[in-house]
């Protein structure tokens, strides 16, 4: 059992004003785990405060020390590397090798990306008529999710450490264990006291509470766009920035030369993957109508390369997070049914043998049309929704026709046709064929899919404000 129930505020780990707390459940056993303590708004008080008395000094540390310290922390996450696949397998259900390969090292690159791009960062640039300063925005408060739980909270807290700017963490209640050993990471490798503050507790309190907090200067948050919406209304209130990286419901679209097995492969691999709990995978699958037929052949062979089940015995599909989530996907894939779409592979309930835990059975939905709940809305489970097209300007329409744009991707071999239509996707990122990940590379969406950019230097970038000098 993990028992956490205090909370990391100026450098020391410190019991909770309140006495609330809550359990965190294993989903591949719906068994408890551990408990967390849920702060109070007194707690997040005295988090922010440690951070505004710590910001004057560490917003004035060389760029070196900085660089320096997001070295250290990257050699001691490795050091932790077991500990950190251990616990997200246990926490989020996610499979050992996912955890090892996507979990760990995506946390670990964000660390030592940070570091890189911060050496090679300009703070002063000189100009004709003037200087331009970017110094570090003041107090940030980062609130991060479930589905990633190293990701999404490294991007951000490198990027903030690379800038200078103090931070308040609010990690996702189903999986808080991931947060507390990269506090003890911080701690042991000497991160300054109120530089990195750990305060858990639900969206309610500590979410509501930071992103309206008059002393935090910044709020980065991923998650749903309608948790986003309300942020945005709470910084409102004191004109604060805010970053958002929301939902999507990215296509990935097959041209006419691709192969069909390497196609299929690859878009089940987007639902199977996290158990497709990941908000820039391709859930709309768009491929020409000629190949309609050897496509649906092709994902029935390959489907089986993705076996569901126990985390812990080499399977690729694990649980969903919880059982509130179980119950989201099994309401989509109903509604797929009722509105006429074609269920090739899945469907509802669990997969045979597997009654405890939050198993999904992956699901594949034939003729589905855009304008469909199943196309439109973020599943965020083991769903594929398959539309035809007739035409790449058909495609290309489709891809667009959402109201998200965090991700697309284009799969085939003609150089020109990839390029063509990956430079018509309105997204953040476009992926072609294979690309590996740059972890330099900018993240985030267009549209209702989130305000602002993570990783490498447009990360750094968001926890700065822009000075001009005039006569300098």
């Amino acid at each position: 059992m993990r028992n956490y129930e205090k909370h990391y505020i100026n450098g020391e780990w410190v019991e909770s004003t309140g006495s609330e707390t809550e359990e965190v459940i294993n989903p591949a056993t719906e068994e408890v785990i551990g408990t967390i303590s849920l702060g109070t708004k007194e707690d997040l008080d005295k988090a922010v405060q440690a951070a505004r008395d710590a910001f004057p000094s560490f917003s004035q540390t060389t760029k070196e020390e900085r660089v320096e310290m997001l070295e250290k922390i990257a050699a001691e996450y490795e050091n932790r590397k077991q500990d950190i696949i251990e616990t997200i397998t246990d926490e989020l259900g996610s499979p050992l090798e996912v955890s090892e390969n996507v979990h760990f090292m995506m946390g670990y690159n964000h660390f030592s990306q940070a570091a890189e791009s911060l050496r090679k960062f300009s703070f002063v640039e000189e100009h004709d008529g003037h200087t331009r300063m970017k110094e570090s925005i003041g107090v940030s408060g980062l609130i991060t999710p479930w589905n990633f739980p190293t990701n999404q909270t490294s991007t951000k807290i490198a990027s903030a450490f690379a800038a200078g700017s103090p931070v308040i963490l609010k990690p996702a209640e189903q999986t808080p264990f991931a947060a507390i050993i990269l506090t003890e990471i911080f701690d042991k490798v000497g991160v300054p006291k109120g530089v990195f503050n750990l305060v858990n507790g639900t969206g309610d309190v500590i979410g509501d509470g930071i992103s309206s907090h008059p002393d935090i200067d910044f709020v980065s948050f991923t998650g749903s766009g309608a948790t986003g919406e309300k942020i945005m209304k709470n910084a409102s209130e004191t004109i604060k920035k805010v970053a958002l990286e929301l939902g999507g419901k990215s296509p990935l679209v097959v041209l006419e030369d691709a192969d069909v097995e390497e196609a299929a492969k690859a878009a089940v691999n987007h639902i199977a993957t996290n158990s497709g709990q990941v908000c820039s995978a391709a859930t709309r699958t768009l491929i020409p109508s000629s190949m309609k037929e050897e496509f649906e052949e092709a994902v029935q062979r390959v489907l089986p390369e993705f076996p569901v089940g126990d985390p812990r015995e080499g399977n690729i599909v694990g649980p969903l997070v919880s059982e509130k989530q179980w119950n989201t996907v099994q309401s989509y894939i109903e509604k797929g049914e009722e509105e006429g779409a074609r269920l090739l592979v899945g469907g509802t309930g669990k997969p045979e043998g597997l009654e405890k835990g939050y198993y999904v059975k992956p699901t594949v939905f034939m003729d589905v049309d855009n304008g469909m709940t199943i196309a439109q809305e973020e599943i965020f489970g083991p769903v594929m929704c398959v539309l035809t097209y007739d035409s790449i300007e058909e495609a290309i329409e489709i891809s667009n026709d959402t109201v998200y744009g965090l991700a697309g991707y284009v799969y085939g071999k003609d150089q020109e046709e990839l390029r063509r239509v990956a430079s018509s996707i309105r997204a953040g990122r476009v992926k072609i064929n294979d690309a590996e990940a740059d972890f330099a590379a900018p993240f985030g969406g267009y549209k209702q899919s989130g305000i602002g950019r993570e990783w490498g230097d447009f990360g750094i970038e968001e926890y700065l404000e822009v000075k001009t000098v005039l006569g300098y």
